[in-house]
């Protein structure tokens, strides 16, 4: 989870069963690319709000394992929990190695080959 998201999504994600590491709980402070990098090293999907990712990803190619982005008005810790769970439950497979943008209604995704 990029620094955005906060520790309680983390803590969501772990307390269901996800192997999930917050940026902001263990290496505050660290480079877009740097978070980037860190979660491929570790084989991590990256969760995040910052569009910058998909300018790395997409634009400028960088190697990475799976980006979520979330565009969402409401950026209540409910809400992106709600987003969160309906992803890992209605894409579950689809998300590793791909670059997925999630709203409150709606998901797309980027898909590599």
């Amino acid at each position: 989870m990029d620094e955005c998201k906060g520790p309680a999504v983390s803590d969501w994600l772990v307390g269901n069963g996800h192997d999930a590491v917050s940026i902001s709980q263990q290496l505050d402070g660290l480079s877009d690319i740097q978070v980037l990098r860190k979660a491929v090293e570790e084989s991590r999907i990256l969760i995040t709000n910052d569009k910058d990712f998909g300018e790395m990803v997409i634009r400028a190619k960088e190697p990475h394992r799976g980006v979520i982005l979330l565009r969402l008005v409401d950026e209540r810790t409910a809400i992106k929990v709600d987003v969160l769970g309906r992803l890992f439950e209605q894409y579950d497979t689809q998300l590793s190695g791909n670059f997925v943008t999630a709203t409150e209604s709606s998901v797309r995704i980027t898909r590599f080959e």
